[in-house]
């Protein structure tokens, strides 16, 4: 990547602090087709500038603005709504003076004249059933439900009064945003203070999705059931203020997430008596909300093996049956996050394990779990032993854990993280016998959902990313390392995200490049976690290595620790710390649509022509013998024809002793004088190759799926031996579209493979290898039948199913006998 530009304009856009992008277009093929796949990415990445310099490091004037909170809130169980006030302190630190401030109003999502609402369309296969000729035939009855719920509740933010000093202020909302007028205009280097009121009905979240809401229990034996609450984006919070960008005010649409602030948080939440909380920060008031034993238990947990429940399961479900009017006030309080969430329920069991980790700054971690009965042994084998493995393994990474807590809820919420807290959804299954089971899939699921969520505390809680324009960058860094914590918790199976998975979405036609904004991504599973983790698994593994990668991720993770990098902060941080030029792998990668197909089309075996007659026509009499007899002539010794030389041998010449590799004098003479002509070291490289008679092989190789990548080649031999060759992706730099490379070897090569091991998400296999190969695959008898639901295997209560009916039987033979 060109870190300089010689433009005297940028270069005056640079020293004023603009990040001014080059414009790519005078670059322009106007004859011929060639593409420079390694065209320097610079081209088309903002400036530096004194915010972000050319290394991806944070500039010498990077700032980002300080928003801190005081919230007291009070949760209704009956009415579902939570009702709050707020104080909020907005420390300017940026060059600008600001007249107003945005804050983002998400819980307005849901109103029915919202963006969100008014734009979305009904084509999502969990919208429709079934189709005819691309028009829905029916509507699944979870999108009436969630129809049904917004139509009977009312949703969104009432909000209060927004004041300064008892002043009101001017306030406008636009759908899910929120501006706020100031008395005065906010110089760099002050702060504001302003307090509002507001509250909001609780939606129903398996009703109507989303990342937080309540899910009910109506089967439990208390009166009216329970409820489990998580509550996320339930603050009106401040909009981030950038260099990039200035306020990232952009409408909530669903899919991108949040850009915010880094702030300090005192928050005091009223819920009813009987509940357990759980929440971002430290609990200030233990001995206020705990009882004796529960805080003997919480002090035992922090130097235990495995985790100690402060809420047991019996306390749990004790509190199930509960009914109280009363209510407790749990306060918490966070340093420097950028968010908060909380959550809160009767439900709760609780367990806790300290995690002792080499860091003066935080030396102790409480990893904690809540759950419901529903959660079963699943969650109380791995989900605390997994917060802590996922903290063992990203710290190695990135940086050590910085927080005292690190928290999994499950609720509604099958997946969502925020500071310190992350919301996760694998229950276990009942049985008819009363006991609970699950399936692998479900335990892996827990585990899975787990490590990347409390990894989303890394990226990107601390690594403050902004969500809403860069998906990838949160979920794509965090898949990848997700599936590096996998593949350290269990090291035989194949569950973390690997090159062969994105196959499929690669050779598809429904893609944008993952560099699409947020919104805009067509399928974002395969878009944003997937591939852009993928391609940091193939850039570890394949082109960089591991040394050269961890040192650079590294890297990039401590300079934005607690700031706010952007897509071409990483993408430089990447190059400059590894020493390799990675423009073509982020272009073909993250700005294209392009996949991998690499085709092994022709294998060429050369042989030297050393001059010498006695050699080289030896071997052309060898090579005329190798060929295949004509069919005529073998079809003639089958019915006995005899040549008229076999039926003339008196007849005979010069000729039927001497053919035409017959060497001469007077070409050996030749030769001779030819070697007196060259030069020492000319002789001496001819007489050794000779000596040496290598095979000279030359590969062609065609790039069919326009993705610029590194050729992994097994040579097999012919003696059974295998070399492995891994040649750079610059060998495309010249003609991207075919190349040919010369391999020089004292074996007979047998057969040519194409990245044997899947290591490139190489969409065909099939011509990957030379000679070609049948490709392996499966054929099943079958009978039609009427199309199933997939069912997950229960190996678990299978065997217990098993195992009672070998035990009916063995009883019901005593009972015979």
């Amino acid at each position: 990547m060109n870190k300089n530009n010689n433009s005297s304009i940028l270069l005056c856009a640079v020293i004023a602090g603009l990040a001014l992008p080059v414009q790519a277009s005078a670059i322009k093929q106007s004859k011929g087709d060639f593409e420079d796949k390694f065209r320097q990415l610079d081209v088309d990445l903002p400036t530096p500038n004194v915010y972000r310099n050319a290394a991806g490091e944070p500039g010498n004037q990077y700032w980002q603005q300080q928003v801190d909170y005081q919230i007291k809130a009070s949760l209704n169980e009956d009415k579902r709504r939570l009702e709050a006030e707020q104080t909020v302190t907005y420390t300017n630190n940026s060059p600008d003076t600001l007249k107003y401030l945005w804050l983002q109003l998400d819980q307005n999502y849901y109103k029915a004249d919202s963006i969100a609402t008014r734009t979305r369309t009904f084509s999502s296969p969990s919208e429709l059933a079934s189709s005819v000729n691309g028009k829905p035939t029916k509507i699944s009855l979870k999108t009436l439900r969630g129809q049904q719920f917004l139509a009977d509740n009312e949703v969104g933010y009432q909000i209060g009064d927004v004041t300064v000093d008892g002043t009101p202020l001017r306030v406008t909302i636009v759908g899910t945003n929120m501006r706020i007028d100031l008395l005065e205009p906010l110089k760099p280097g002050k702060e504001v203070e302003f307090e509002l009121n507001y509250a909001f009905n609780i939606t129903d979240q398996k009703a109507v999705g989303g990342r937080s809401g309540y899910e009910h229990f109506p089967d439990d034996k208390r009166d009216g059931g329970n409820d489990i609450f998580q509550l996320a984006q339930w603050f009106p919070r401040l909009h981030a203020y950038t260099d990039y960008e200035a306020w990232t005010n952009k409408a909530f649409l669903g899919s991108g997430e949040f850009t915010l602030e880094f702030g300090d948080y005192d928050v005091e939440i009223t819920v009813p008596a009987d509940h357990i909380v759980a929440a971002t920060g430290e609990l200030t008031n233990a001995s206020s909300v705990l009882n004796k034993t529960q805080r003997k238990r919480f002090e035992k947990s922090k130097t235990s093996k495995r985790p100690v429940f402060i809420v047991t399961e019996a306390e749990a479900l004790e509190n199930e049956l509960a009914a109280t009017n009363s209510t407790k006030t749990w306060h918490f309080e966070a340093e420097n996050v950028r968010d908060f969430a909380w959550a809160s329920s009767r439900k709760f069991m609780w367990d806790a394990k300290g995690y002792q980790q080499q860091s003066a700054e935080r030396p102790l971690v409480m990893a904690m779990s809540f759950y419901p009965k529903e959660g079963g042994d699943l969650w109380k084998k791995y989900s605390t032993e997994s917060i802590i493995h996922t903290m063992e393994v990203y710290s190695k990474y990135s940086f050590d854990y910085p927080y005292p807590t690190a928290q999994s809820i499950n609720g509604p919420v099958g997946g969502m993280e925020y500071p310190m807290i992350t919301f996760n959804g694998p229950r276990t299954e009942l049985q008819e016998d009363g006991s609970r089971t699950y399936t692998l899939s479900e335990k892996r699921f827990l585990i899975g959902v787990v490590i990347h969520e409390i990894g989303h505390i890394y990226f990107p809680m601390i690594v403050n990313s902004d969500e809403r324009q860069w998906t990838w960058m949160d979920e794509g860094l965090n898949s990848f390392l997700d599936s590096v914590a996998k593949r350290e918790w269990e090291t035989e199976s194949h569950w973390a995200r690997e090159p062969r998975d994105i196959v499929e979405y690669m050779k598809s036609t429904v893609q944008v490049p993952v560099m699409t904004q947020s919104d805009s991504v067509l399928k974002l599973g395969p878009n944003a976690y997937t591939k852009p983790a993928v391609a940091l698994d193939i850039l570890r593994e394949v082109v960089l290595g591991r040394e050269l990668f961890d040192f650079a991720f590294k890297e990039y993770a401590n300079r934005w620790k607690y700031k706010r990098p952007t897509p071409s902060d990483f993408f430089r941080t990447m190059e400059e710390a590894s020493g390799v030029d990675l423009d073509w792998f982020w272009r073909g990668w993250f700005y294209s649509t392009d996949h991998v197909d690499i085709s092994i089309d022709k294998v060429y075996k050369l042989r030297m022509n050393t001059k010498n007659p006695d050699i080289d026509f030896a071997r052309e009499r060898q090579m005329e013998q190798d060929k295949p007899t004509p069919i005529a002539i073998e079809r003639n010794k089958e019915q006995g024809l005899k040549s008229w030389i076999d039926l003339n041998p008196d007849v005979t010449d010069f000729y039927e002793s001497n053919d035409e590799y017959t060497v001469t004098n007077k070409e050996r003479n030749k030769y001779n004088k030819f070697i007196k002509k060259l030069e020492p070291w000319e002789r001496d490289v001819i007489q050794r190759a000779i000596k040496e008679d290598k095979n000279y092989y030359v590969l062609e190789f065609s790039n069919l799926g326009g993705l610029v990548m590194p050729i992994l080649l097994q040579l097999t031999y012919e003696d059974g031996s295998v070399e492995q060759l891994n040649i750079p992706a610059e060998i495309w730099r010249r003609s991207p579209k075919s190349v040919n490379k010369l391999i020089v070897s004292d074996k007979v090569l047998r057969e040519v493979e194409i990245d044997p091991s899947w290591q490139t998400a190489d969409v065909d296999i099939n011509n990957n290898y030379f000679p070609r190969r049948i490709i392996p695959s499966r054929i099943e008898a079958y009978k039609k039948e009427k199309s199933k639901a997939k069912v997950k295997r229960d190996i678990m209560q299978d065997i217990k199913t098993e195992l009672k009916t070998e035990e009916d039987e063995e009883s019901n033979s005593g009972k015979a006998g």
